[in-house]
């Protein structure tokens, strides 16, 4: 696992741009995970700058969405399809009809969710899946006690992954679904790069349960210990808690020029 701690905030974007670039570089037809949450966005927005200035090209890349809500509309401006549409696909040269989630408005939700994990399967894997921290140390929405072998299913919501995410439903926690279909932790730890982004002090102490903790299910995200490909963005907030972090940044500021991700 590389922990990248950054002294400016700014230099995220950039920074976990390059570490998806490297993959659509070596493979145009590179297969992308999305995820949606505030803590990708700098990693968008910089991809979309790349494309604008025509250094970097999508347009052959498939890509996945990590979950999607049950039962709202498709329409909502909060569904995950939708928000992935409005903060990077509507940017970038990648075709909406080569973005994938779960489908949340399925009659037969398990079929649904059997039948993503296939998709993913038939397209060769995700090569390199793009990652947020919840509070509790959730990974997509496999919330505290999700079985680190799981795969693509329906999840109930826990109140405070409800309470999160409110801001985004006019501050009304009733207004966020009860349930939910996600990736698998199982499912994640397949991709072949894992790409962790986590801001502020909230997520300080998931982060250090994820880096440096035991592996365990109740912080899903300390499974990326068992992934031999991880690279976790980090701003010195979310990295307060970390006993290593001299470690991890005399490890990136010697990182050769010519070593990757």
């Amino acid at each position: 696992m590389e922990v990248v701690i950054l002294d400016d905030a700014e230099r995220v974007g950039p920074v976990g741009a390059d570490a998806v670039a490297q993959h659509v570089r070596r493979n145009p037809e590179a297969v992308l995970g999305l995820a949606t949450g505030s803590s990708p966005l700098r990693v968008y927005q910089e991809l979309a700058a790349r494309v604008r200035r025509g250094e970097l090209s999508l347009a052959r890349c498939r890509a996945f969405l990590l979950d999607e809500y049950v039962g709202l509309p498709a329409d909502h401006p909060e569904s995950y399809h939708a928000v992935i549409r409005r903060e990077l696909v509507d940017r970038l040269d990648l075709d909406d009809s080569r973005v994938l989630g779960p489908a949340g408005l399925a009659e037969d939700l398990a079929a649904a969710c059997a039948d993503y994990e296939l998709a993913i399967a038939e397209a060769g894997g995700i090569d390199v899946q793009l990652l947020g921290i919840g509070t509790d140390g959730h990974i997509a929405f496999n919330e505290p006690g999700s079985s680190l072998a799981s795969r693509t299913r329906i999840k109930t919501l826990t109140a405070q992954t409800r309470r999160d995410n409110a801001r985004f439903f006019g501050g009304d926690p009733e207004a966020v679904p009860h349930h939910c279909l996600t990736q698998g932790v199982g499912t994640i730890l397949q991709a072949g790069h894992l790409v962790m982004v986590a801001l502020g002090q909230a997520k300080a102490e998931a982060v250090h349960h994820m880096v440096e903790g035991a592996v365990s299910a109740m912080w899903p995200a300390s499974a990326l210990q068992m992934h031999p490909h991880v690279t976790v963005i980090l701003d010195p907030a979310a990295a307060s808690r970390l006993q290593l972090a001299d470690y991890y940044r005399e490890a990136w500021a010697a990182k050769p020029d010519w070593q990757e991700f």
